[in-house]
């Protein structure tokens, strides 16, 4: 279900095969300034057509930036099962990193008729073009976990990006208040990366203001690969003769890069490092002593809100948000759902209650 709604509504179109041409708009509140905002207005026109199949159901496009994580193969597994249960298709299609590819895709089932497009975007400013071209249909767009950057997107929902930020540093801080810091960032393409930064440094710039931590190294990770998250890790113990402290490193894919960098060096479980996703490598390093902590985002939650939201939007029902994201253009309508840290304490109340992993494959290497 849900997360209680108040003030922010969203008018979806109605999912029909005739012309329908009409102009409604929906007045957005700030919620960080407390002033009336932008005014969006639905697209004009609703000329696209069904996709073509053997039955009246709706169809959902689900556009994901890459299948080739852990993470993302659990989101689309879940939207899409949360979509069937509901109702309605799904067509997902899975660029693997290609912006041009994801665009192509998005595309193709825009002119296939479906009848609302959820995208997880590679780069947050290339997948405006999707957006665009959507609304030129009269296809609402919903950014999924990513925000689509200088756009129109209809929706965003994800989980509270800034907050999971916070809670990497905090813990990090918790074991190691005083010392040299390396920050190993996710892709400068994808915003997220952004959010989580600033979360971080919402809780370490007033210990280096301070003078109690020192940023050493500081570097976003192309594309998110742990190969580049281990190179630069590498370069950021030369440049430091090894002298580091903690790692906060963005998700569990840069983590597992850090610490077989560390590994190279004898570092491994001797240096606090961060991550995020909960992967089941990252929760076994966690209680192998090699990573410190993850930041579990419950993605069933989140595939489930997504799935009610786009066949709501489909149906023409109205969507009720409590916030709004600024994405460089618009204050977006925003569902930000809680982000939880995880460590070796409570694996078993948290990932392993909610069947995430199985607690058998978790301690697989513990003796």
């Amino acid at each position: 279900m849900l997360p209680k709604q108040k003030l922010y509504k969203v008018i979806g179109a109605a999912s029909i095969i005739a012309i329908l041409v009409f102009t409604s708009s929906c007045t957005l509140l700030n919620s960080d300034k407390g002033k009336i905002g932008e005014t969006l207005k639905q697209p004009e026109r609703l000329d696209h057509v069904r996709a073509s199949g053997d039955d009246d159901r709706l169809v959902i496009g689900l556009s994901i930036d890459t299948l080739e994580e852990e993470r993302w193969v659990k989101d689309r597994d879940l939207f899409k099962a949360a979509v069937e249960e509901l109702g309605a298709k799904i067509d997902v299609r899975a660029a693997n990193g290609d912006d041009a590819k994801q665009i192509a895709q998005a595309e193709s089932m825009i002119s296939s008729g479906v009848d609302v497009l959820v995208v997880v975007p590679h780069n947050a400013e290339a997948c405006a073009a999707i957006v665009a071209k959507a609304h030129q249909a009269g296809i609402k767009v919903i950014s999924y976990d990513r925000l689509i950057l200088d756009s129109d997107v209809d929706l965003y929902i994800s989980f509270d990006n800034e907050k999971a930020g916070e809670l990497q540093a905090e813990a990090i801080v918790k074991q190691v208040p005083k010392g040299n810091f390396v920050l190993i960032e996710g892709a400068d393409t994808d915003n997220n990366a952004h959010m989580f930064k600033q979360g971080q440094m919402n809780v370490i710039k007033p210990l280096v203001d301070k003078g109690d931590i020192k940023i050493v190294y500081d570097q976003f990770t192309k594309e998110w690969i742990p190969a580049n998250a281990r190179a630069n890790m590498e370069v950021a113990l030369a440049a430091n003769q090894g002298h580091v402290d903690a790692v906060i490193a963005a998700n569990d894919g840069t983590a597992g890069g850090v610490i077989n960098a560390l590994t190279d060096h004898h570092l491994a479980g001797t240096i606090p490092v961060s991550g995020q996703d909960a992967e089941l490598a990252a929760a076994q390093r966690i209680v192998e002593g090699t990573q410190t902590m993850t930041v579990y985002k419950p993605i069933p939650k989140l595939a489930e809100a997504a799935a009610e939201l786009a066949v709501k939007l489909a149906k023409g029902e109205e969507v009720n948000t409590d916030r709004t994201v600024f994405n460089k253009k618009i204050d977006v309508p925003a569902i930000l759902l809680e982000p939880i840290a995880v460590d070796s304490n409570n694996m078993e109340e948290t990932i392993i209650a909610d069947g995430f992993h199985k607690k058998a494959d978790i301690y697989r290497n513990v003796k």
